[in-house]
């Protein structure tokens, strides 16, 4: 069974659909014809039997104690074939076309000792020359004497070889023309599966910009499949784009380093260098190089998916308590770096539907950031200002970003041109908004008046002065969730 089940599934998938189609047919015709058989059969054998009754009752009183017809003329007026037997089966009388010999065995009159028995003999298929349909009963029980009576079944015969032979072309032919049909169907049905296919084939050869032919006044299984597919290759599309961006992007903020490492290094080996030279140009490499390891690291954090550490179901964290522990890490870390920051965090708990190491990694991006391109004093604010949200701001009093500038920088290594001499990468809010984006918040850039959002929509103005500020706005936890 399982082998035929791996060779019927390597068939092809019209070829499979006909012939289930073909199957399915083929049983409905043969139950339709065994149904139609049955009820001509059944009423072939029904007139059969009025006539046999007809005859058993005219010929049952003139059977004689002694196994003889009485009135023999009576007898063969009926035009049935009859016969008188014994117990043993021994012939007493006989009429109309039976002859001598028993048209029954034994068996068959113990049986009709205990009820009237009807039976046919002679073989439908092949035809036989002397078909009949027997009525047999007993006509005596002192001695038991049988009466058989026979009417030829030749016309009931051969109506019903006719029938069969008429069911059997007409269900072969609307086999065939279903078949037919559905095999049309299975194609019509397929072919806009086979054009997909070309067309993938073609796509995964490398055509690029191609789109699956979807008929549009159309919306069946096939159809939706299509825009489903044409949907997927536009996802991959954009995300290769993504890539390839991200790819060229990364290459060329990486030669920068490089180069200067690898100038560095050929610089020291131009000529002999005393023991404090080596050390300075150490020191100097050490530098070099802890940069590049930063931006390899801002790299994979921004290659690597935040749907697991920012929102989802169970990741909640108190956005206040958050914050309050980064600013006092911080502290403790540069006291000077206290008194050029404010902090204002509200008395109660702001819940968020966003883990506390996301929460984490947005506030130190921000006063990362803050600190290089900005300047003192920062100013940090954590509020609820919205039923469902609740928003952090972080402030310095820098020169802000260009107009041009607002609504580019949430894109990697987005730089103004004079912050290109500053330390970074342009990682920075590119983090952040990969962060604030899988959380499904919003994130807002704010200065001289220029604003501009990324993001959810939420139903909180912008509360700013004219310092440069960055807004993040995050979903409210539930009430429910700890």
């Amino acid at each position: 069974m399982r082998s035929l089940r791996s060779r019927v599934g390597r068939l092809p998938l019209r070829v499979r659909l006909v012939a289930g189609f073909a199957v399915a047919m083929l049983v409905v015709l043969i139950g339709a014809g065994a149904f139609v058989y049955w009820r001509v059969d059944f009423a072939l054998d029904r007139g059969l039997d009025t006539e046999l009754s007809q005859a058993t009752t005219t010929l049952r009183p003139l059977v004689g104690a002694d196994g003889r017809v009485e009135r023999r003329t009576t007898a063969d007026a009926t035009g049935a074939a009859w016969q008188v037997l014994d117990e043993s089966g021994s012939v007493r009388d006989h009429g109309g076309p039976a002859g001598a010999d028993a048209m029954v065995g034994t068996r068959t009159l113990a049986r009709a000792a205990r009820s009237p028995q009807t039976v046919n003999i002679g073989d439908f298929l092949p035809a036989s020359h002397k078909p009949y349909r027997l009525q047999i009963t007993q006509a005596r029980s002192a001695p038991r004497l049988f009466l058989l009576v026979g009417v030829r079944r030749d016309h009931r015969d051969e109506a019903l070889r006719e029938l069969l032979v008429q069911l059997s072309v007409a269900g072969l032919g609307a086999l065939l023309v279903t078949s037919f049909v559905g095999d049309r169907l299975a194609r019509a049905a397929l072919r806009p599966v086979e054009r997909y296919r070309r067309r993938a084939e073609d796509i995964a050869a490398g055509a690029s910009g191609l789109r699956l032919d979807v008929p549009l006044r159309r919306d069946d299984e096939v159809t939706r499949l299509g825009h489903t597919l044409n949907d997927m290759l536009a996802a991959l599309e954009r995300a290769l784009d993504r890539e390839r961006q991200f790819v060229n992007e990364a290459s060329h903020e990486l030669r920068t380093p490089i180069t200067l490492l690898t100038s560095r290094i050929q610089l020291a080996r131009r000529r002999p260098r005393t023991q404090a030279e080596h050390e300075r140009i150490l020191e100097e490499l050490d530098v070099d190089l802890g940069r590049l390891a930063r931006l390899a690291e801002q790299l994979l954090d921004l290659g690597a998916s935040h749907a697991d550490d920012a929102g989802g179901p169970g990741r909640t964290a108190d956005l206040a308590a958050t914050v309050g522990r980064v600013i006092e890490q911080r502290r403790l870390a540069d006291p000077g770096w206290a008194g050029e920051t404010r902090v204002e965090l509200p008395a109660e708990q702001a819940r968020t539907a966003v883990s506390d190491g996301a929460l984490e990694r947005i506030l130190t991006n921000l006063l990362d950031n803050a600190r290089v391109h900005g300047t003192p004093p920062y100013a940090v604010r954590v509020d609820a200002p919205a039923d469902g949200w609740t928003r952090l701001m972080v402030t310095d009093a820098g020169g802000g970003m260009p107009p041009a500038l607002l609504a580019t920088a949430t894109r990697r290594f987005a730089r103004a041109d004079e912050a290109r001499s500053r330390p970074g990468a342009g990682l920075g809010l590119a983090l952040v908004w990969a962060l604030v984006a899988d959380a499904d918040g919003e994130l807002r850039l704010c200065f001289a008046g220029q604003h501009a959002r990324s993001g959810a929509t939420a139903p909180v103005a912008c509360d700013h002065g004219p310092e440069m500020t960055v807004t993040v706005l995050l979903p409210a936890a539930p009430d429910d969730a700890g």
